[in-house]
């Protein structure tokens, strides 16, 4: 559909008609407007996406992305009509009977409202991609935020977001993107730009123009289709500077044939003249040194002493290639941050081990990646103590492993701190639906304590990726999206026009909920502090517990740095929730000095103990040191 077409639905009353009835000219009849039903968020007043409405006998409505439905149904128009109302990670009140819903008189060009609880940490926002993204504003009369909000290049659905700032736009990839004419679409890594914010670019709270990239008939087209059998799909999009001072973007390829198999990889570099990819380098199959088959994910590049690195995050930071053209193409130049022996595969079982037994964590060259499933069977096989991995996240609440199957990981200015958005692998109300956050002072970690911060019912939400150019207020509010689809969840409701798109997210990271534990170093015998504020030496000092450094809920003040800020923030003594441990404070005699340890019986020449904890903080469940 064109845009002077849509402009004109949006901008001429008479069009927003229901359209089973034809009109001829003027005003269509009053009898025949659909009612407008909004659902907005309670705290905010946002209208909320993706929130189902569902008749008694069954017929569902699905809110777009300004929240709406429009209602138009013969034989109900005129009548009290009951709406129960559902949305994953929100809530509608119910009635005496339980019932969660509302009842409605609906008539024609009438509208209503209802207000929805939100129980998630993240505000939902939109859909990015899919067809009739504003439908129902559309026909109601909602204004609209975007240019084409109904069908963008042709596209129906679209899997797994890539982006990156190029050229000074953002360029957008995703993988197997569904058309209207056919079951079977693009599966060769259709592409987009949008121009960034404050640079023609909407605000990202309201959307994303996307210019896609698109053929002859105006669907979105290939951008990377590589020789041979099955799907082309990209992954760790980077953008890299030459010795010339050019821009180069990159990303890794493999082409796959069913059932799923990878039988291909290598590195592709995108054309600007062209807005493809250029196979760069294939990799032989013994140079693929990842179990998931070799450096992935979303990508950062951060400096470690002089040199600089891409990191790819799959969903932790471990893999990692320098930051240079000529050396992303090169796989001996890929390292992991692993403690098997140089050169050895997990399978083998090979646990690199100093002289004293400790484990030898750091970057290897042809070595693999230990993730947290393959840390899990050391444990298991007798191999490593469950202390001695290196990745430990949990949930904050209850102290259950999170494991985390795909995300990214950026640096947050707003938090001094790098933070994770990764989705988990089993989790309590789907397979690959709820995500997590988390902090680390280092991207190696330590990546502990996580708070869950969305939720799908029986629906993924997977391959999630924060957006920092997005990021506003200093990286206070961040933005992230994943692929809705009812794929590895098992739902046998599959939701109409949602289903395998992009759905945004916003994230306050000043929310009390997200003052997550971090490290806190004991510096010397009576002092404590936190990694991130203290210098590059304290990391290789012991990690004495974790505990917030801000006040979140609950919480209440311990110590007192200098300018009279509390040293770190603690759970009251009579808390019980679980992973937290006990603390005592020391006095020093004759001053006010006071320091904290959770150990009741630990020696301090010249200071009294309190008789009694003064609080609850955290334990610290893995590695004593910070890489």
């Amino acid at each position: 559909m064109s845009r002077c077409w849509i402009r004109c639905w949006i901008g001429c009353a008479s069009a927003l008609a229901a359209f089973s009835t034809p009109v001829i000219a003027g005003e269509p009849p009053t009898d025949r407007r659909p009612f407008r039903i909004e659902v907005v968020d309670d705290e905010t007043g946002r209208g909320v996406p993706l929130v189902e409405l569902r008749t008694v006998n069954q017929i569902r409505y699905v809110t777009d992305s300004n929240g709406v439905v429009a209602f138009d149904e013969p034989g109900l128009m005129g009548l009290k009509v009951f709406f129960s109302v559902k949305s994953h990670g929100y809530e509608f009140a119910k009635d005496g009977f339980g019932i969660a819903g509302a009842a409605i008189d609906v008539r024609p060009g009438g509208e209503a409202r209802l207000k929805i609880k939100r129980v998630n940490v993240a505000r939902r926002l939109f859909r990015v991609t899919g067809a009739g993204i504003y439908r129902d504003s559309l026909l109601t009369g909602v204004p609209i935020p975007i240019r084409e909000p109904v069908l963008d290049g042709q596209v129906l659905g679209q899997d797994s977001v890539l982006n990156a700032v190029y050229q000074g736009k953002i360029h957008w990839f995703w993988g197997d993107t569904n058309r209207p004419g056919y079951p079977l679409g693009n599966f060769h890594s259709p592409g987009a730009v949008s121009d960034l914010p404050g640079k023609g670019g909407l605000d990202p709270a309201k959307g994303v123009d996307l210019t896609y990239f698109v053929d002859d008939k105006g669907f979105a087209r290939p951008t990377c289709n590589m020789p041979g059998e099955g799907p082309t799909w990209i992954t760790g999009l980077v953008v890299l500077t030459d010795d010339q001072g050019r821009e180069r973007m990159f990303a890794n390829y493999a082409k796959v044939k069913p059932p799923m198999t990878i039988y291909e990889r290598g590195i592709v570099e995108f054309d600007p003249k062209t807005q493809t990819f250029e196979k760069r380098a294939q990799f032989a199959a013994e140079k693929t040194l990842h179990p998931a088959g070799g450096p992935g994910g979303h990508t950062f590049i951060h400096r470690d002493d002089d040199a600089a690195y891409v990191y790819y995050s799959g969903p932790y930071p471990l893999i990692r290639v320098p930051a240079d053209p000529d050396k992303i193409v090169d796989p001996d130049a890929c390292e992991v941050f692993t403690c098997l022996e140089p050169g050895t595969r997990a399978d083998q079982g090979k646990l690199d081990r100093t002289s004293d037994g400790r484990l030898n964590y750091g970057w290897k060259k042809h070595t693999d990646v230990i993730g947290q499933q393959e840390q899990a069977k050391f444990v298991r096989d007798g191999k490593m103590k469950a202390e001695e991995g290196l990745l430990q996240l949990r949930d904050i609440e209850t102290g259950k492993t999170v494991l985390a199957h795909g995300g990214s990981v950026y640096w947050n200015p707003y938090r001094k701190r790098w933070i994770s958005i990764a989705v988990e692998a089993g989790g309590r109300t789907s397979y690959l639906g709820e995500v997590w956050f988390s902090e680390a002072d280092t991207p190696l970690g330590p990546w502990v304590y996580a708070r869950k911060i969305a939720t799908h019912d029986d629906y993924s939400f997977y391959n999630p990726k924060q957006h920092p150019m997005f990021d506003q207020e200093n990286g206070r509010i961040v933005y992230f999206e994943g692929t809705y689809t009812s794929t590895f969840s098992g739902a046998k409701d599959v939701t109409p026009r949602y289903d395998y798109n992009q759905v945004m997210y916003q994230l306050d990271l000043a929310d009390p909920r997200l003052a997550l534990p971090a490290p806190v170093f004991e510096v010397e015998a009576s002092g404590l502090a936190f990694g991130w504020a203290v210098p590059e030496g304290v990391r290789s000092r012991s990690i004495a517990f974790f505990a917030p450094d801000r006040a979140g809920v609950a919480t209440i003040a311990a110590g007192s740095r200098t300018g009279g800020e509390p040293l770190f923030y603690m759970l009251p003594a009579d808390s019980e929730l679980a992973e937290t441990t006990p603390i005592y404070e020391y006095s020093r005699d004759g001053s006010g000095l006071r320091t904290y340890s959770i150990d009741p019986a630990r020696p301090e020449t010249g200071s009294t103990r309190s008789a009694s904890p003064v609080g609850r903080v955290w334990k610290n469940p893995g590695p004593s040191r910070v890489w």
